[in-house]
């Protein structure tokens, strides 16, 4: 074997180790990729109690409880609706009827438990995430 073929050989198996494990990753992260899920995807995927993730969706009309700075306030995108609870100072531009994205993780009662609350920055910003996953319901109407 000359030494082009050896140095041609030690390149290909060191691309195959790389491919392996790039593959390995993105199985051990294909949930976690995600920005974030709706109510009726967490419903559909049985999201473990704890476990953190993303919840995004619409804030629901008249769904919004305040007291102090103890939140309750429903998720909804259209079809499935989640309770979400936060203690801490929401954003200013929060709202019912707007976008918004909680982390935290699902309690056992099925309720959420957010640690922090996203809302649009504007009236014309929706994520895009959200904004398509309420499109493809039939929810949100808006632009692009």
């Amino acid at each position: 074997m000359t030494r082009k073929q050896k140095r041609l050989s030690i390149i290909a198996g060191l691309g195959l180790v790389l491919a392996i494990a790039a593959g390995l990753i993105l199985m051990a992260l294909r949930d976690q990729i995600v920005f974030f899920y709706s109510p009726s995807e967490i419903a559909e995927k049985g999201v473990a109690p704890g476990e953190a993730i993303r919840l995004g969706g619409l804030v629901a009309d008249g769904s919004w409880m305040q007291d102090g700075e103890t939140n309750t306030f429903v998720v909804t995108d259209g079809a499935t609706e989640m309770t979400a609870h936060y203690v801490g100072i929401l954003p200013d531009l929060f709202r019912e009827g707007q976008g918004v994205v909680a982390e935290g993780s699902i309690r056992p009662d099925g309720t959420f438990e957010a640690t922090n609350v996203l809302a649009k920055h504007d009236e014309n910003y929706l994520p895009r995430e959200v904004a398509d996953t309420l499109r493809d319901q039939g929810v949100w109407q808006g632009g692009e």
